[in-house]
This record gives structure tokens, sequence and C-alpha cells, in this order.
């Protein structure tokens, strides 16, 4: 839900990129967020949609309509990820703060390039690592920190879907730098897990195209090995049947959630948080359960809510918080990445640093 804080300043906002990213999984949360608005839409595909949603807003398809804009403070980057280091860059060059629709970047020296521009310019740049607030997410943080399952012994998480086709995008460009689902879906598990864990101390992989005709990673198991831990990530896109989506065992009993997170599916819907007083609430049916040497039962999810992302950069810009999704974590995903795709080439263990 939207902040009830006294809004101090209207910070202009500009989306470049009014795609799926730009105009489902941004622009409604960024709307829901007092004292945030979107005065300015790059694209070229979907001008009409984007005045029918904002008609206050001006939709350009020249980017230097927004770096030249003195007005805007805040641009938020939802082009092919191939574009982000280019867009960023422009951006923090005219003084902008900036997000970045995940993933980062191609690579860890692109996103160490954009931080060191950043600092220079003494300006915000951060990325959309939205599914910190997934409900799921959040209820098997509060279980950790509670200590309900005892030390953690391993840790499982899927993000699967069924397509059994190649789409005729970018995504599915061998040719496309930050192409295929390891980037897509696997910076959300990455994400997730390092937040948790902090950096493993080697890393495996296994990463395949399984759909025929496929040029790009479709599927992908990476192994993140602690002291004590044992962390499993897996996304694919043949998994008509899909298991659970999180699994935590610990010493004295196993989390396991089914079912995703409410919000993706409201927001592809056209709701929002700041109209749907419901939002982010899990139906009961897919509450996790939890099976220990003390308790066992279904564990109600704690609410999912994006807007804490945008909030916080909100507060942030105006020098009142740190923020949460700190550049240097979004570049750590990104050396995950390049570590798993060198196991992979290499078929053996790499140790993180």
């Amino acid at each position: 839900m939207a902040s009830d804080q006294k809004v101090e300043k209207m910070i202009k906002v500009a989306l470049a990129g009014f795609g799926k990213g730009g105009q489902i999984y941004n622009a409604p949360i960024i709307s829901s967020v007092d004292g945030l608005e979107i005065v300015k839409i790059l694209t070229s595909g979907n001008k009409e949609e984007a005045k029918k949603e904002f008609p206050a807003a001006e939709v350009v398809e020249d980017y230097s309509k927004i770096t030249e804009d003195k007005r805007i403070n805040l641009v938020v980057i939802t082009t092919p990820n191939h574009l982000h280091v280019q867009f960023a860059e422009q951006a923090l060059e005219a003084g902008k703060n900036v997000v970045v629709e995940k993933p980062f970047t191609p690579t860890v020296k692109e996103a160490d390039y954009l931080i060191s521009l950043a600092k220079r310019k003494n300006k915000i740049i951060t990325v959309h690592h939205n599914r910190r607030w997934d409900s799921d997410f959040l209820t098997i943080q509060k279980i950790i920190k509670e200590d309900r399952l005892g030390k953690i012994v391993a840790y499982e998480a899927h993000f699967d879907r069924f397509r059994n086709y190649v789409k005729d995008n970018w995504k599915e460009e061998k040719a496309v730098p930050g192409s295929g689902i390891l980037y897509d879906l696997g910076s959300h598990l990455i994400d997730q897990a390092l937040v948790l864990f902090g950096h493993p101390k080697e890393i495996f992989a296994d990463l395949r195209a399984q759909r025929e005709h496929s040029e790009v990673v479709d599927n992908f198991e990476l192994i993140l090995f602690y002291p004590d831990l044992k962390v499993s990530l897996r996304a694919g896109m043949l998994v008509k049947e899909p298991g659970a989506r999180f699994s935590v065992f610990g010493r004295n009993g196993t989390f396991k959630k089914y079912g995703m997170d409410v919000q993706e599916e409201a927001l592809q819907q056209g709701k929002n948080p700041k109209e749907d007083p419901d939002w982010g609430k899990e139906p009961e049916e897919i509450w996790g359960k939890i099976n220990t040497t003390n308790e066992e039962g279904r564990v109600k999810s704690e609410l999912g809510n994006y807007t804490h992302l945008y909030q916080n950069i909100y507060n942030a810009i105006l020098g009142k918080e740190d923020l949460l999704v700190k550049p240097e974590e979004a570049r750590d995903v990104i050396k995950v990445i390049e570590l798993a795709q060198k196991s992979n080439a290499e078929r053996r263990m790499v140790p993180f640093s």
C-alpha cells in the first residue's frame, strides 16, 4: 500500500520503455507511491497505451527528451537487457537518479562501471529486485529469523513455467547479451538467496536449452555451497506440473510452499496497490506448511508489497533512508550468473571469490 507519510516533495519520474516490464510491473507500483509522478514515457510501439494510462504524461520516442528534461529526477529503465548500460549511463551523466529493471547489466564489469559513475555524479542507482517483497519470501525470512526450523541446512527455490515453443523476441536470441532465463528468472532466485545467506563459497551450475529450436538457456540448476548449507536454485520452461516453489530444511524440521505470490497476477489484471485493499494477500489454500519437532500446520503468508521498493527509493532520494536494494548487491547477482556460466562451460565447481 502507499505510505501515509506527508509528501515532502514531488519527484518527477520518466519511464524509459513501456513494454511488459514498464507498463505492467513498474508503472502501477510507481503510481501507488505518494510523491512519485510519471511525467514522461519513452516508447515507440505502445504510444497509445501509454497515453491512455497516463494522459498527463508526455510520450516521446527520443531518449534525449528525457535526459535533457531538467524536471526529471528519476529515470526508470525497462528497455531490453542489452540496452540497460547505455541508457543508465546517459541518465547518470545527465544528473538523474536511476532504477534499472533486473537484470542489472549483462556483465559485472558493466555493473561496476555504472556504480562508479553514480558515485561520481552523487546520484542513486538501484535495481528493480521487487521479488524481495513477495509474500512467500517475506514469510521465509520471518520463519528463519524466528528460528522455527533450527539451523538451516538446505534451501531449494524453483521458478518454473511451461511454454514449449520459442517466441520471436530478444529474450530468445543468443546474440543478445542478457538473454535467456538465467538472467530473467535466475536474477530473482539468486537475489533472494543472497539476501538470506550472503555470498556462497562455491558455485556449480548446469545450464541447458531444452526446447526445440531454443538458442538460449531455458533450464538451469544452480547449487550455491556454504559452510553446512546447500542452496539449490532451479528454473525451466518445460515444467507442466510445478512442484514446491520453496523448500527450507532445518535441523528441527521443514517448511514447504506451493503457488506463486499473487501480486504479479494482480498487476497483469490491471490492479494496483492503491485501489486494492487486499493487495498482496495470499489465499489460505496456498499458505506454506511447516512440520518441525515443535509444530505442524499452515503458516499464514506475510503480506506481499512491491510498493516498499519504490517508497524506499523515494525516501533515499530525499536522503531519509539508505537504499534497500544496493547496486553492489545487484552486481553480485550478475557475478553469480557469470560464475554459473563458467561452471557450466568447464563442468566444475568454481569459487565465488
